[in-house]
């Protein structure tokens, strides 16, 4: 318990009413959830605004309510704060109210349109294994050192945050990686957190069904690096044309990493194979688990974070290098079968031709490629063409299937990745918008060494249909199918 004047502290206030000096048992930003004595902050959302449930906060025993605008009616025994952002200022007093836990930790946050959940569960196992208690936020889990916190979103909401955070701090965690989304900058659902650091991976087109322009969606990016104090570190991959934009105004220490260009972590690749990838980093040879060009970037981002954070380069690599990926990024599905079978998360069409690039270059005769792409409803339109279009491109046979249709109709997102598909491709194009069919199919069309790529879901273990999640598991549906066709 706190009292509001503490909770309050570092808040932008530009007016308050009544008693600052009362205790408060909780904050919280959905009236629905509100109990006597907590703090109501009202924001403004993306769907509603909070302002409209003020008198629905106070009815249910809200003893503060901290607003941008004060509501017409006001209550004698309630006190008031006004702020220019409530948004922002939720994000201060959820962890002021916390105990400021991100203090704490030494705190990363990872940023990008791909790679970042494979370099959070990296950083995440490597300071483990290097003796560490560490926590995760990500888009897959929420790690406290071994206790697994299910998660809905790539970055929680501010209290989430910080009550997941304390509870790191209690567990007696010293470091904690998390995920940072550009919505999540965009919405505050940062503020109030000190990171040690910040690690930009790449970006490419999505989620312009929520920023509408690029130019928003990198600005949204570049926004957390402009935020960062001196004493963090700010490190961007190179090889992509706005990682440098992304140093432009910070104000902590610049580091980079990169393949191709002069950068503070450097890597070549030597060797990539399904077994996996030989890297020379600063120009040391090492093996590692993960495959692909795209990991060869992930796993440079890993040790450049982990020796800022101030541990041996060597002990780092060596640990890195026995270490595997996260659930569902390029995962081989029972190694050692007839055919080679590979789950994905890709679901951005620059995620998609990363996998199919990497599938590419790790075919060592006449293979097939056979991919499996969805599109998610409710999401960008303008990408589903372009999805289409590059799994025509890089795969000898395409399955069209459904993703999480949401509130559409999977035939409609279906039609609309069509748009993308030429005369010439269309004959080696199949629609099956049921997904477990589609992945049967696909795995009774390939013949023994083929590869299948099943794409977009990765680590979900549902189907979002209609506002109801099904149980659905790409990893599994894949065992089955190969366990049913080795018999």
């Amino acid at each position: 318990m706190a009292e509001l004047k503490d909770i309050l502290y570092k808040v932008s206030i530009t007016s308050s009413y009544g008693d600052m000096n009362v205790d408060v048992k909780g904050v919280c930003f959905d009236s629905r959830q509100v109990k006597p004595g907590y703090v109501f902050v009202a924001v403004k959302g993306t769907q509603s605004d909070g302002h409209q449930f003020i008198a629905k906060a106070i009815e249910l025993g809200a003893g503060a309510i901290v607003c941008e605008k004060l509501p017409d009616t006001i209550h004698e025994k309630i006190n008031y704060a006004t702020v220019k952002n409530s948004a922002q200022a939720l994000g201060v007093i959820a962890a002021n109210f916390f105990g400021n836990p991100s203090q704490k930790l030494k705190l990363v946050g990872v940023t990008g349109t791909n790679g970042k959940t494979t370099v959070a569960t990296l950083l995440y196992k490597l300071f483990g294994s290097l003796g560490y208690r560490t926590g995760l936020i990500s888009t897959v889990e929420h790690r406290i050192v071994d206790q697994v916190v299910p998660s809905t979103h790539t970055t929680p909401d501010p209290i989430q945050l910080n009550s997941l955070m304390a509870k790191m701090v209690e567990a007696g965690c010293t470091h904690a990686f998390m995920e940072v989304s550009s919505h999540a900058v965009d919405q505050d659902r940062i503020a109030g957190l000190k990171f040690e650091g910040a690690i930009f991976t790449n970006i490419t087109h999505d989620h312009l069904d929520y920023h509408k322009t690029f130019e928003n969606y990198i600005k949204a990016k570049k926004k957390f690096f402009d935020d960062l104090s001196g004493d963090a570190f700010a490190l961007v991959n190179a090889d992509d044309k706005r990682g440098m934009v992304m140093l432009q105004n910070t104000k902590a220490k610049k580091q980079s990493f990169g393949l191709k260009k002069m950068v503070d972590f450097k890597g070549k690749i030597i060797s990539n194979t399904i077994e996996g990838l030989e890297l020379e980093v600063n120009g040391k040879p090492v093996w590692f688990k993960l495959i692909g060009d795209f990991n060869a970037y992930n796993l440079l981002a890993v040790f450049g974070a982990a020796v800022l954070l101030g541990e041996d380069a060597e002990q780092v690599l060596t640990m890195l290098s026995s270490i595997k990926g996260a659930v569902g990024r390029f995962e081989l599905i029972l190694p050692g079968s007839k055919i080679t079978v590979i789950v994905d998360y890709a679901h951005t069409p620059d995620a998609l031709k990363n996998v199919l690039d990497t599938i590419a270059q790790l075919r060592t005769g006449n293979e097939q490629v056979i991919s499996i792409v969805g599109c998610g409803g409710n999401r960008d339109k303008t990408k589903r063409p372009l999805m289409a279009s590059i799994a025509c491109r890089y795969s000898d046979k395409v399955v069209l299937t459904s993703d999480n249709p949401r509130d559409e109709e999977p035939m409609a997102i279906i039609k609309d990745m069509q748009a993308g598909i030429g005369p010439s491709d269309a004959r080696k194009t199949l629609v099956i918008a049921d997904r477990e069919e589609a992945i049967k199919t696909a795995c009774m069309m390939a013949k023994e060494r083929d590869i299948v790529l099943v794409a977009g879901k990765g680590h979900e273990t549902y189907q979002e249909i209609k506002g109801v999640k099904y149980p659905f598991d790409d990893r599994e549906v894949v065992e089955r199918m190969l366990k049913l066709f080795a018999n």
